[in-house]
């Protein structure tokens, strides 16, 4: 199982700490969004910030690899070179 957390809320105003957390988790931007493996040090993470952002658990067959393709063998983004011209 996998995380998906996304930040609703500016991290403007609310302490150092908080916005470092942020930052570790990978996030930085209202909307932007961050797979992470669900592990007890990740949760800790978001039990500091949960004003800031939202969780969805996700299956790990969603969730994108390191080449770009999920367990299924779907690319998950295109590029422009892709397009025809």
């Amino acid at each position: 199982m996998a995380l998906l957390v996304t930040q609703v809320r500016s991290a403007i105003g609310s302490k150092p700490k908080q916005r470092g957390t942020l930052r570790a988790l990978g996030l930085g931007r209202i909307g932007k969004s961050h797979a992470l493996p669900d592990r007890p040090e990740i949760r800790g993470m978001i039990a500091r910030v949960p004003h800031l952002v939202t969780v969805v658990e996700v299956p790990e067959a969603l969730q994108p690899s390191a080449d770009g393709t999920t367990a299924t063998g779907d690319t998950t983004s295109t590029s422009t070179d892709d397009r025809e011209q």
